[in-house]
Formats: structure tokens, sequence, C-alpha cells
């Protein structure tokens, strides 16, 4: 892994509202556990206001952040965030 290992992560709605962006690159490798921590120090509040309530994905495939973020008995997954990787911080869809 190179020295300047980075993913690219994607906001969409609030999240991209929150942050002023719509994709920026982070450092990899980083354990989806600890994420949240590093989007909450570029920007305070962002996990009460926005992360408590979205989904994630890395590549194609949905995290359960209730495993990952150790909510509940499953310690299962640990999934950790690559280099090369696409994450997308997706808030919640309504219906009706």
């Amino acid at each position: 892994m190179s020295e300047n290992a980075t993913f690219q992560i994607h906001y969409f709605s609030t999240a991209s509202a929150y942050t002023g962006k719509s994709t920026e690159r982070l450092p990899a490798p980083l354990p989806v556990a600890r994420l949240f921590d590093v989007l909450e120090e570029r920007y305070p509040g962002m996990r009460k206001a926005v992360l408590g309530s979205c989904g994630l994905s890395v590549g194609d495939e949905y995290v359960d952040l209730d495993a990952e973020l150790g909510v509940g008995q499953s310690s299962e997954g640990r999934v950790v965030i690559k280099e090369g990787e696409e994450v997308a911080v997706i808030p919640p869809v309504s219906s009706g």
C-alpha cells in the first residue's frame, strides 16, 4: 500500500449539505468502525445531525452499521475500507 493511500467517499443529500462536498478522499485503510469518528473530527456535529440515521455502503455492498459500531450482540464483520474503494453515506429514504 502506498504512503498516500486513499479511498473516495461520496456524500448524498443531507450529508452533502452538511459537509459542503459531494465527494472527498480520506486515508486508507480505515475500519468502518472508525469512519464516523474521522468524519466527526472533520465536521463537528455531523454524527448527531447526519450519521446517526444514515446508511453506508462500501463498494457495492451495504454495511451492517449495528455490527460494525458494536450495537447489539453481534461482533461480526469488522469491515476495513481499503485503498481505492468507494464509500457512500446514504441518508434515510422516506416513503409515502
